[in-house]
């Protein structure tokens, strides 16, 4: 029997079958777009839906399937009247809740009962919670349940509603992970009601619905499980295969730096750290920024899709252009700056990758030495294809291997475990070959100087 998996994250939708052994037999995939309807940028549910019945009915086709997994990005849930949705779910980086910020920080508890900092936008739930709240009193007051994305997803598959933690975890303001219980916010707020019953990721609400029966041809007894955030997915086989220390990058839009064995009185919420919540609950320390956003405004179009050499690399060092950060607001370890380039790597398509690729190497860098990520560093996700990323972060960092996976879809991987949960599979403990460090002549200094200006003044 195969396993199917929803992944819906900011920037494209899978629906992903895997075989037995957790190995891709099939992917189908779209771009999410943000639709920009009244009263509010917003996530375009319907359109994900028809695009998901259609591509679940594809993957039914080629084997029977007995389990779906609803996995989807963070900073994203849906406010229910019933069946309906009360307001649409919110673009987390429309900057309405900016406009309730002073009034959400009155409300909230200590950092160190969250591990959740404060984010501009949309970005933390609670703050998108409390500004629909007072921004659209009577939709907000028609409310019966606040669901979560994975759990959205988890409910058209199967009509059942649930929450799940590491969604709940994950920079929203709404949970205290070393208490395991809802924040003062949440009671503050009066919000305890919207949230359904505490499920497991691993937990199966039931059956796919009928309707989804009769328009994919799904074995009516197909499970659907509770579902999980996206980067808790990629964490979990890493966490059930080897001990502590080590550290996994998964990367897309975001870089999400997660760091088994670091301590949690290192996070800082002003460089945006903070702790997500694995599928058993427990805290995990955590670094993050927008990297495949930023890297793309770093390159540009035509670097994003070059490859750069270390040829490439020494040039643009040797021109001393550098890209200082941050090029997206509110994400990473040097908030609050605004990003520039200084000088230029030239026109060529090479050396603007090489810029890209030698900036978010350092960003990371600088990322995970505030974390304290220690160990074997796993790169998951779309910059494990970057060989100027690995290479570049290898050398940047002597004392661990870097180790670039082979494997497209971390989220996937994690899911299938989910799926085989109660039968307590071990994900393979192995790693592959470390990414041999680039020898990038100028590389040190260069690094010294970037983090002196990004940390400090800026040139003229």
């Amino acid at each position: 029997m195969a396993i199917a998996v929803l992944d819906v994250g900011k920037t494209n939708a899978k629906a992903i079958l895997l075989d037995e052994a957790g190995d891709v037999l099939a992917q189908r995939s779209r771009p999410c777009a943000v639709l920009p309807r009244p009263p509010y940028p917003q996530l375009d549910l319907d359109g994900t839906w028809a695009w998901a019945v259609s591509a679940l009915g594809e993957l039914a086709a080629l084997a029977p399937v007995d389990s779906i997994v609803p996995v989807a990005h963070g900073a994203a849930g849906v406010l229910m009247a019933g069946d309906r949705p009360a307001l649409p779910p919110l673009d987390y980086e429309h900057p309405g809740p900016e406009e309730t910020a002073c009034e959400l920080e009155g409300l909230l508890d200590p950092f160190l009962l969250t591990a959740s900092p404060v984010l501009p936008l949309g970005m933390c739930l609670g703050a998108q919670l409390l500004w629909q709240q007072r921004s659209f009193p009577d939709a907000f007051a028609r409310a019966s349940e606040f669901l979560l994305l994975p759990q959205y997803w988890a409910w058209r598959l199967s009509g059942v509603k649930a929450t799940e933690v590491t969604s709940l975890g994950a920079h929203t303001h709404l949970w205290r992970p070393g208490e395991r219980q809802f924040s003062g916010l949440v009671e503050r707020c009066g919000w305890a009601g919207l949230f359904s019953p505490l499920r497991r990721a691993w937990e199966s609400l039931g059956p796919v619905t009928p309707e989804l029966v009769a328009a994919t041809g799904l074995p009516p007894d197909c499970r659907v499980l509770a579902g999980i955030h996206d980067s808790n997915a990629s964490w979990l086989p890493h966490l059930v295969a080897r001990e502590p220390p080590f550290t996994v990058l998964s990367t897309g839009t975001w870089v999400i730096a997660m760091a088994a064995g670091a301590a949690l009185d290192r996070l800082d919420p002003a460089a945006d750290m903070l702790a997500n919540v694995d599928a058993r609950g427990d805290p995990v320390p955590t670094a993050r920024f927008m990297g495949g956003r930023e890297l793309e405004l770093v390159a540009g179009a035509d670097g994003l899709h070059a490859e750069a050499t270390p040829t490439d690399v020494m040039a643009v060092i040797a021109t001393g252009a550098m890209a200082l950060p941050a090029f997206v607001a509110g994400s990473g370890p040097f908030l609050g700056r605004r990003g520039e380039i200084v000088g230029g790597p030239g026109p060529e398509p090479a050396r603007r990758a090489g810029l890209g690729a030698l900036y978010a190497a350092l960003v990371v860098d600088a990322m995970l030495d505030r974390l304290g990520g220690d160990g074997p560093i796993v790169v998951e996700g779309g910059f494990q294809r970057n060989a100027a990323f690995c290479g570049l972060l290898a050398a940047l960092r002597p004392g661990q291997s870097v180790h670039a996976t082979c494997d497209p879809s971390g989220t996937a991987r994690g899911a299938w475990l989910l799926a085989r949960w109660n039968d307590r599979p071990r994900w393979p403990n192995s790693l592959p070959a470390p990414c041999s460090p680039w020898q990038v002549e100028g590389l040190a200094p260069y690094r010294a100087r970037w983090r002196a200006l990004s940390a400090g003044d800026r040139p003229a």
